[in-house]
């Protein structure tokens, strides 16, 4: 497990940028942070070691009085955004509730490990989820030409087993991209280039944090 603490952020989209060589790198750029530390989890009260962080402000207005509880204790103002990273405990000891974590977690050339939530595809089939083959074409076949084909056996056990690839909802998923190298960082933007794609739209959320694999 990673126990290095991590980052929040928002995917700005893609970008191309020139190295020294005039070689030309395909980069997804990311707005990391600022997050607060809303709440830390101790191995005596729940059994492990996390830090809760909080990332987007939040209008009052949209918090349920639960909400705005969790965050009076903290004596933070609410967040749209939450969420925990295990982190061992000496590096939880760095931190107290109520502070503040930015970009400079991270230095130019970190390898990181960034999840996020892939694009929705909607409702697709099993040709173009799983790159099934398809049926013929021709010999007598009518109109299942995309099918998936026989789905269990005859007599035992009798049923589809579960997991059997199908048709159905495509992506939208947690996805987690390894090895993420940043080659560009602008902490008074608060932005980060990192080579390669990073799963989401626009926009979506991200999570960051040092590569697990070095």
């Amino acid at each position: 497990m990673n126990t290095a603490c991590g980052l929040l952020g928002k995917k700005i989209g893609m970008t191309q940028v020139f190295e020294a060589d005039g070689s030309r790198l395909s980069v997804t750029a990311i707005e990391v942070g600022p997050c607060t530390v809303v709440q830390k989890r101790t191995m005596e009260k729940d059994g492990y070691v996390a830090l809760q962080l909080g990332y987007v402000e939040k209008k009052e207005s949209r918090v349920n009085r639960p909400e705005m509880g969790h965050f009076k204790k903290a004596d933070v103002t609410p967040k749209r955004y939450l969420r925990e990273f295990r982190v061992s405990q000496e590096i939880a000891d760095k931190y107290e509730v109520g502070q503040e974590i930015n970009i400079d977690l991270f230095r130019n050339g970190d390898v990181l490990d960034i999840k996020g939530t892939s694009k929705g595809k909607g409702f697709a089939g099993v040709v173009k989820t799983y790159g099934f083959r398809g049926g013929s074409s021709t010999h007598g076949v009518h109109e299942a030409y995309r099918h998936g084909g026989a789905l269990g056996m005859c007599m035992t056990p009798g049923r589809v087993l579960k997991g059997k690839k199908m048709a159905g909802h495509h992506s939208s998923k947690t996805v987690t991209q390894q090895g993420m190298k940043i080659v560009r960082l602008f902490a008074g933007d608060n932005l980060i280039f990192v080579k390669g794609t990073v799963p989401g739209s626009r926009n979506s959320l991200v999570q960051l944090r040092p590569a697990l694999k070095g």
